[in-house]
């Protein structure tokens, strides 16, 4: 090897040695032809596209022609910048090309490997991914707020397989990647939890993940032929179950999930299991119509078999009716296996016995649901955080709304003006009953809102107070409930501390029959009408006017003690 080619051990050896000139390379330099024309590039060459960009951005070629004028004149002043000024040229290629180079070349690309803390950000990161392979998804985007908006809750026992037919969903609808999931997959494999993978799509906080259940309500969406759904992920533990009450009360359709393997259908089912409770505080939160998703029917245990399917769906029928929904018009029974996504959005031939249509087309086959856009403006708040600026989220329950419009926060009283709206992560200028929002808000702080805030218009505001009376159901309850009784109050998206200050009467269940004398107690199964007093003004009104914001449910040590309406609001004594 050249002696010239090698570090020395010191530097310090090499400053007082001339350096060698090669004579070939003597030679070389003499022979430059030294008054040769600086180069020029030319400007006029055709712009050079990658063959996997789907589309030439011929908006950005003004824009590389200029630089590369700019660039030609600091070449003529000097010769050897050619290099640089290349590179300057290839710094001004479009943005979304230059997103698309790692992506495409590595599987694992910067981009979705990052955990997103919050589910917000992860959700619009993946998005973002999946415009650059799939174009097929963003030109349905102009039209979706034309689609009717429908929000679908799922809910059920915990491990039902809420979040995995979600994300199940969202791949057979092309709202997530290939590419995505089997990083999910290979991630979820190395802590030897091979068959999360799919929940991950919609359990993205590093918490959710690790533990396999779903704390938080998570938000996705996707569309069909002819409507837009809102995925709502319900958690099924029964220690988050008010975060549960929070998304059902946005939702127009319950989708109970429950497990067909066995064992898992009777915990889920029996008096400590999440399936009953939820699909009571669904009803009561105003959800009319139920589907109900019998899941892992590939299990072993079940292989697809109808005496089973037959089995949960006895038990079930009887209690959901017992809840108010009627068996023939508002549940519908389907069998379907989220981690193998059959009879999803598919037909399945292990399943002959079932006729009917599968999930997604099904839902896509439901008749539209009324809404009334030229109600008083009623958007109860779910959430809110900063990001340049105060935004909240919620869904708007009526009246429609428009960018640059003055609202007011109730029960402050704050005037408010929209900066912007975005529905389900697309931006419109207006928006109309039934869909999910994320506003931009102007003249509030974020820590002046607290989730259960309304926002309404100056015109016809929401009603506020302290003190109402309902009628109540008494649903689980051990002793006797007497006047000063506390419990939780969770009325749409607001909870708040409420306390039963009298008793007026006693309902009788069958004529409806009120009782002449005053009750000195409630107790289980029994239905009284009552007063309440909350602990702080809340925004409420009566069932009557307004059912989405007059239904309530009372909550006790981690159990639904009653449900209930608002049947009268009472004024404040000074």
């Amino acid at each position: 090897m050249d002696p010239r080619d090698t570090a020395p051990d010191s530097w310090e050896q090499e400053d007082d040695v001339e350096a060698t000139i090669d004579g070939q390379l003597d030679s070389e330099f003499a022979s430059l032809n030294v008054n040769a024309k600086p180069f020029v590039p030319n400007v006029n060459a055709v712009e050079f596209v990658p063959t996997f960009v789907v589309k030439a951005h011929s908006e950005n070629l003004d824009s590389v022609v200029a630089v590369e004028k700019i660039s030609t004149v600091e070449v003529s002043e000097s010769a050897a910048p050619v290099e640089n000024g290349d590179s300057e040229i290839t710094t001004e290629e479009p943005w979304d090309q230059k997103e698309v180079e790692p992506d495409e070349e590595e599987p694992g690309g910067r981009g979705p490997s990052v955990a997103a803390t919050t589910e917000e950000t992860t959700l619009e990161t993946m998005e973002e991914e999946e415009e650059t392979p799939a174009p097929k998804v963003p030109p349905t985007q102009p039209d979706a707020p034309k689609k009717e908006h429908i929000n679908v809750v799922f809910i059920g026992h915990v491990d039902a397989g809420k979040s995995t037919i979600g994300g199940q969903i969202m791949y057979l609808t092309g709202m997530v990647d290939k590419r995505t999931l089997e990083k999910y997959e290979r991630e979820a494999k190395e802590k030897n939890r091979e068959t999360w993978y799919l929940s991950w799509a919609l359990d993205t906080n590093q918490e959710e993940r690790d533990k396999g259940k779903t704390v938080e309500v998570g938000r996705a969406y996707f569309e069909t032929e002819k409507k837009h759904f809102t995925i709502l992920d319900a958690p099924g533990h029964k220690s988050f179950v008010p975060n549960m009450i929070g998304g059902a009360s946005q939702a127009d359709l319950a989708v109970l999930v429950i497990s067909a393997r066995k064992g898992e259908f009777e915990t889920g089912f029996e008096k400590g299991g999440q399936t009953r409770e939820h699909a009571m505080l669904a009803k009561t939160a105003g959800v009319k119509h139920l589907i109900v998703l019998v899941n892992k029917m590939d299990d072993p245990t079940v292989n697809w078999s109808l005496e089973r399917y037959e089995e949960c769906k006895e038990k079930l029928v009887p209690f959901l009716k017992k809840v108010g929904f009627n068996p023939k018009k508002d549940i519908y029974f389907m069998p379907c296996s989220g981690l193998t996504g059959s009879n999803l959005k598919e037909p399945t031939d292990m399943c002959s016995w079932y006729t009917g249509l599968p999930f997604i087309s099904h839902l896509d086959s439901l008749p539209h649901y009324k809404r009334s856009s030229d109600g008083p403006v009623r958007l109860p708040i779910v959430d809110k955080y900063k990001d340049m600026g105060t935004v909240i989220l919620g869904k708007l329950e009526s009246g429609s709304i428009s960018k640059a419009q003055q609202l007011v926060m109730m029960p402050n009283r704050h005037v408010v003006e929209l900066l912007s709206l975005l529905s389900d992560d697309v931006e419109t200028d207006d928006a109309g009953p039934g869909e999910n929002l994320k506003l931009r808000l102007k003249g509030i702080e974020e820590e002046e809102i607290l989730p259960g805030f309304i926002l309404c218009n100056a015109e016809n505001l929401c009603h506020s107070g302290r003190t109402f009376d309902a009628q109540i159901v008494i649903i689980e309850h051990k002793s006797i409930i007497c006047p000063g009784y506390n419990a939780v109050l969770h009325i749409h998206t607001c909870i708040e501390e409420v306390q039963l200050t009298a008793l007026i009467c006693l309902v009788d269940k069958k004529t409806g029959d009120k009782s002449k004398t005053r009750p000195r107690f409630v107790k289980q199964d029994q239905v009284c009408i009552a007063r309440l007093r909350t602990a702080g003004t809340i925004c409420l009104e009566t069932f009557k006017d307004f059912p989405q914001m007059g239904r309530f449910t009372l909550r006790d040590e981690g159990k639904t003690i009653a449900i209930g309406k608002v049947l009268k609001l009472v004024a404040e004594r000074d």
